[in-house]
């Protein structure tokens, strides 16, 4: 359902953490370049044997944030918490009734599988299996890295954790937005993170029984989401709407062809025509979904995927590639359609009503010094 009395909810800002540095312009300016981050891994800190990987560079949880209450912090958390310090940093003005009215919606593909094998394996080695670190029980659940954001940043609206393969970003978007049509929020960082770990790199060569895959990579993408009407009174010129999100289950079959008619079903219920969507953008590296938006779209189609340049993101995959679209130059209004397809036959389509960019809008704000502030 995509009813919004009040017009749909508007993206204000968003931020990034990924291969190419951290915030909206690294990222912007290096998928502009068209080089791919993917490189050698350092065997012997990541423990692994002819890996390639798209790493944040210089990534140090306890430079960033300091000291205290990092000592625990797990690097898919530490990604987060930092994303979301870039993003609020460009929201001036926050008090007690931002904090109390903003929620966070967060997406992950299991957390850190780093903290959870880490804790089974110190359980199972021990002398005893209850001879753990307290401190990491934390950072072994799902939602450790939304609740420490929501700690971090004092954001005390709903806090969720979301996780839906690579469709997860905009599963998310569609969570933010039904939080805003039902009164529990009055802005929602929406966002998704995933690192790279040596138990990650594991995992993912076991399910695909040791052949190679593609190169994996890291990251964290995060967008502020609010009402138009919210957005006008705080003087914030909007950079996108959020006019639909759909979900739909391809079970055996054609999958470009059920990617096709997702799309057609998003646009249908939002009253748009195919010929309206100025660009599309897809997730994956997979022909299924390239060929499906190439059919319906033509050279509207945007055949560079953020996948290509900073490796398998996971749940950041669908936000990553949005972000390559917020990011693009425009001088007019367009509609933007962004689809995710992931292995078991699960697609998510998003529509987005794209506003011309301002100079104020692209200009990176200030990043926040975290490092002992406030907590």
């Amino acid at each position: 359902m995509n009813i919004h009395p009040d017009g749909p909810p508007v993206i204000t800002a968003w931020s990034a953490i990924s291969p190419f540095g951290y915030g909206h312009n690294a990222f912007t300016n290096g998928f502009a370049t068209g080089a791919s981050t993917v490189d050698a891994v350092d065997e012997e800190r990541w423990q692994v044997t002819g890996e390639c990987a798209a790493l944040v560079p210089d990534f140090d949880v306890r430079t960033l944030l300091g000291a205290k209450g990092t000592r625990s912090m797990n690097r898919v958390t530490g990604l987060a918490v930092v994303t979301a310090g870039q993003l609020l940093a460009q929201v001036p003005g926050r008090g007690d009734e931002f904090a109390e009215g903003t929620g966070l919606v967060l997406g992950t593909t299991t957390g850190s599988p780093e903290s959870m094998m880490g804790f089974t394996r110190a359980s199972l080695v021990g002398e005893r299996p209850d001879h753990v670190e307290p401190a990491a029980v934390p950072s072994c659940v799902m939602n450790c890295a939304a609740g420490q954001v929501a700690i971090w940043h004092q954001l005390k609206g709903p806090n969720a954790t979301v996780a839906a393969g690579r469709r997860t970003g905009l599963v998310g978007l569609n969570y933010a937005r039904r939080l805003l049509a039902t009164g529990r929020a009055r802005m929602v960082l929406c966002g998704a993170a995933e690192e790279y770990s040596t138990a990650r790199a594991k995992v993912e060569r076991v399910a695909q029984d040791g052949t190679p895959g593609p190169a994996l990579g890291e990251g964290c993408v995060m967008v502020l989401l609010e009402p138009a009407a919210n957005a006008i009174a705080r003087g914030s010129a909007p950079l996108a709407s959020l006019l639909a999100v759909e979900s739909a289950t391809c079970v055996g079959g054609n999958r470009a062809q059920a990617v096709r008619d997702a799309v057609s079903r998003t646009l249908h219920r939002a009253g748009v025509s195919q010929g309206e969507v100025s660009v599309a953008a897809g997730t994956t590296a997979g022909d299924d979904e390239r060929n499906a938006l190439s059919d319906l779209f033509g050279d509207r189609a945007d055949t560079a995927a953020a996948h290509d340049l900073i490796g398998d993101t996971a749940s950041v995959s669908a936000l990553f590639q949005l972000a390559t679209v917020l990011g693009a130059e425009r001088n007019e209004n367009g509609l933007a359609v962004i689809t995710a397809l992931d292995d078991d036959g699960a697609i998510s389509t998003a529509l987005l009503k794209l506003h011309p960019a301002t100079t104020a809008q692209v200009t990176e704000a200030r990043e926040p010094a975290l490092a002992g502030g406030v907590r």
